[in-house]
């Protein structure tokens, strides 16, 4: 397991190299002028010339790609162009709130995926399965914004049961985060959850027909004991992919939850940088998702090696 660690960390280094340089790279392609966005229309060209100079525009790409790597190797994500704020602290500062909202999915996601997954799985055929492939369908089928819009309306407007617009820190009152996380996280779960159930079904009903299982049902032993014992951990790997692409997902989809709850979170800042042209913290948002979603594959890749000795042995 640990060479297979090591191996995985070490291909990380030239993936995380060109990340780096698209992140930086495609910002280049964005029609516009980010010193001409700073100084405004009125401005006159020695003004525009000075901007361009200070941000070192005018430096060949090769050079400015160099620093600004130098950078971000250092931890320094440069400085915002509207508001002089370093765009580390930046992030830093709205990272829990979307931390929260995508952890708190993810985990629900998977919760509600995998038992009701395997819960069809075992019933295969009856209407239990049945309720849950149109279940899945409509769950895939919802759009997260008119949910979101829905329970926001029902649960909070017009109920009360769940506050709106705010967010606690969990270092303040476990209990008052959760019930403020609560509403955004089912709205970005629910999608996610329809298709890790969907991918247990298929999996684990596949595993409950081999061999091995037949032949533990023709000495006696309990369905919930084989599925527990040894079913369960044979169908997670094609899920564990699933969950993988997941993260990835719902730290897209974050940015329209946050923006229908209010919430101050990441993709609030990435949706008001995008309209103000500010490219620092631009690009330190997306290098900062990509980290995530590559460390991501990369406890995907190790959950392999746990999940079956095949891996480890390759």
């Amino acid at each position: 397991m640990l060479r297979l660690t090591l191996r995985r960390v070490a291909a990380l280094v030239p993936l995380l190299l060109l990340v780096t340089f698209i992140v930086w790279g495609l910002l280049l392609l964005i029609p516009g002028d980010p010193a001409q966005s700073l100084v405004g229309d009125s401005a006159t060209p020695e003004q525009l010339a000075a901007v361009r100079a200070k941000l070192g525009l005018n430096d060949p790409w090769y050079e400015r790609y160099a620093s600004w790597l130098r950078d971000v190797v250092r931890g320094d994500l440069g400085t915002s162009l509207f508001t002089s704020y370093k765009v580390r602290e930046a992030i830093v500062e709205r990272l829990p709130v979307t931390l929260s909202l995508v952890g708190c999915s993810f985990v629900l996601s998977m919760l509600i995926g995998i038992s009701s997954g395997v819960f069809a799985a075992v019933h295969k055929g009856k209407f239990a399965d049945r309720l849950l492939t149109i279940g899945t369908s409509v769950g895939v089928a919802v759009p997260n914004f008119w949910l979101g819009l829905v329970l926001l309306t029902f649960l909070s407007a017009k109920l009360g049961w769940f506050p709106a617009g705010s967010y606690v820190p969990i270092t303040e009152n476990p209990g008052q985060w959760l019930h403020h996380v609560a509403l955004p996280a089912i709205t970005l779960a629910l999608a996610a959850a329809a298709e890790v159930a969907r991918q247990m079904r298929a999996s684990m009903v596949d595993v409950l027909q081999r061999d091995f299982v037949r032949t533990h049902r023709a000495r006696g032993m309990p369905m919930r004991v084989i599925v527990g014992r040894y079913g369960l951990k044979n169908a997670l790997m094609p899920v564990v992919t699933v969950a993988g692409l997941q993260v990835a997902r719902l730290f897209g989809l974050s940015t329209i939850v946050e923006q229908i709850f209010n919430l101050q979170g990441v993709g609030q800042l990435a949706v008001d940088s995008v309209f103000k042209r500010d490219v620092p913290v631009i690009q330190g948002i997306v290098l900062m998702v990509t980290l995530v979603v590559v460390l991501t594959n990369l406890a995907v890749d190790l959950s392999y090696g746990y999940l079956n000795p095949k891996v480890r042995d390759e």
